[in-house]
């Protein structure tokens, strides 16, 4: 591989989230501040929606390192089958031994979550890949997020997932859950300058010391990428091990458009072939 070649102390772009790399860029920080602000008022519902490889997980990872101390945290990083899976979910998540129909562990779940409330602990429940819940599961989540006192929440519920996520709750039937969230946050793709920026951070936490892109490349890695930081991360990994390969010692054209051509869902450029086999 191309980290001793380079110098680097790690693997900058593993496409594992990883928050000792996590650069706080524009949509994920917006996404983080929205949400924590959300928390803070009280607030029932709230929404995080960005394409396949935004970063979601990432951010989601960050909110539960940044969560403040008065909530307690219930993490369901996969969709329930159903509702009655999701109740159950919740209740191992919060160490709630429940029994009985459905009616049953709703009260019991209230019942905790009025008790922890007493106590001074709010409980947030962060739902990943919420696109894949099912209907029923989401109008679980609904009547969930109805459990209060007078005054306040007793859950507060944050749903993470792809624009299918919006799809789902434009149809009609979802107009109820639809008008309980009450704040939202998009994970856009990056700009060029956003790009460069991530990339450079990357190439600096894991140690390198020189210059292995110049801007004509950053230009090509963004195009091809489409400002994806998943797509980001592979294309600027198989660079790497092209120009490895080559003992190279920085990136070139040929080494990014090799990249891009082996990888799927990168934007390929044209006339791509007479680069690589060097015609002029």
């Amino acid at each position: 591989m191309y980290q001793s070649h380079f110098g680097l102390e790690e693997m900058p772009f593993s496409l594992t989230p990883n928050t000792a790399l996590f650069y706080a860029l524009p949509p994920h920080l917006e996404a983080i501040q929205t949400t924590l602000a959300a928390l803070e008022m009280g607030e029932g519902i709230i929404q995080i929606s960005g394409e396949v490889g935004t970063g979601k997980t990432l951010v989601c990872r960050m909110l539960i390192k940044q969560l403040p101390q008065q909530f307690e945290l219930a993490y369901l990083p996969t969709p329930a089958a159903c509702g009655d899976e999701l109740r159950l979910a919740l209740a191992r998540e919060l160490a709630i031994s429940v029994e009985g129909d459905n009616t049953a562990v709703t009260e019991q779940l209230q019942q905790a979550l009025i008790e922890r409330k007493a106590a001074g602990k709010s409980v947030v429940v962060l739902l990943d890949e919420a696109q894949a819940l099912p209907d029923d599961a989401l109008e679980t989540l609904r009547l969930l997020g109805n459990l209060e006192t007078e005054q306040e929440k007793l859950l507060h519920i944050v749903l993470l997932g792809q624009p299918e996520l919006d799809q789902r709750l434009d149809q009609h039937h979802m107009r109820q859950l639809r008008q309980r969230i009450t704040f939202r946050a998009c994970l856009r793709p990056l700009d060029l300058a956003e790009t460069i920026a991530y990339i450079e951070f990357r190439l600096n936490s894991a140690g390198c010391q020189r210059e292995l892109f110049e801007l004509a490349q950053y230009r090509e890695l963004w195009k091809a990428s489409q400002g994806i930081p998943r797509l980001i991360n592979q294309l600027c990994h198989k660079a790497l091990i092209a120009a490895s390969s080559s003992n190279a010692q920085s990136v070139g054209r040929k080494e990014v458009l090799m990249a891009v051509k082996d990888t799927l869902g990168a934007r390929q450029p044209k006339w791509t072939y007479p680069v690589l086999w060097g015609w002029h």
